[in-house]
């Protein structure tokens, strides 16, 4: 019983000093979802889970190799890069160590297939990625100075290496672990943010 307590006194403990700053990232999600600032998801060099039902782009795709930095140093990535982005049944998690255990931050959106989430100039750099995937017009073995079809590569490419572009692409069932996301604007329709203790993640 002793133990318990102690426990459950250090978890509110724990949660008083969350509270701030989960506040302070929830109206920053509100404001994303209303599509009032950009949006960049990192978490201190930590990868994170991303699954979604269905993204859909119809206005340019580009694929290409870069490296992230990492508190162990850089990192190997494969960006994947959307002009923009429909998306449905968004989750995104990751688990965070704590003196009292694994703890989960998840977030949700873009549930109602009426109001999924919206991305405009999305960058997502990640190391591992399960789809079913259709491109249209696709052109294999470009380089990544070459491209045309998709958002400007970013800083962290490696000039003249190899790239993959379509003038559209839909990908399904999506489960991929990410280093970092950004985007020009984010609207997370239906957003909802939670945090558990142990792992809960998206997959």
């Amino acid at each position: 019983m002793e133990s318990q307590a102690r426990g459950g006194t250090r978890w509110k403990r724990f949660a008083v000093v969350m509270v701030p700053s989960i506040a302070a990232t929830a109206a920053i999600g509100i404001a994303v979802s209303q599509g009032a600032l950009a949006a960049s998801f990192s978490v201190s060099g930590q990868e994170f889970k991303v699954s979604t039902a269905k993204l859909v782009n119809t206005d340019g795709f580009v694929q290409y190799g870069g490296l992230v930095e990492t508190p162990k140093g850089p990192e190997p990535v494969a960006v994947s890069a959307f002009n923009s982005a429909t998306i449905t049944e968004l989750c995104q998690s990751v688990v965070i160590p704590t003196p009292i255990g694994d703890v989960s931050v998840k977030l949700n959106a873009g549930g109602d297939p009426k109001k999924p989430v919206k991305a405009k100039n999305l960058f997502i750099d990640l190391n591992q990625l399960k789809t079913d995937a259709v491109f249209t017009n696709i052109d294999i073995g470009v380089s990544v100075d070459k491209t045309t079809k998709g958002p400007k590569p970013t800083g962290n490419t490696v000039p003249g290496s190899f790239a993959q572009q379509a003038d559209r692409a839909t990908l399904t069932d999506i489960q991929q672990t990410a280093w970092a996301t950004s985007a020009g604007t984010f609207e997370l329709n239906g957003l909802n943010m939670s945090l558990h203790k142990g792992k809960k993640e998206c997959f």
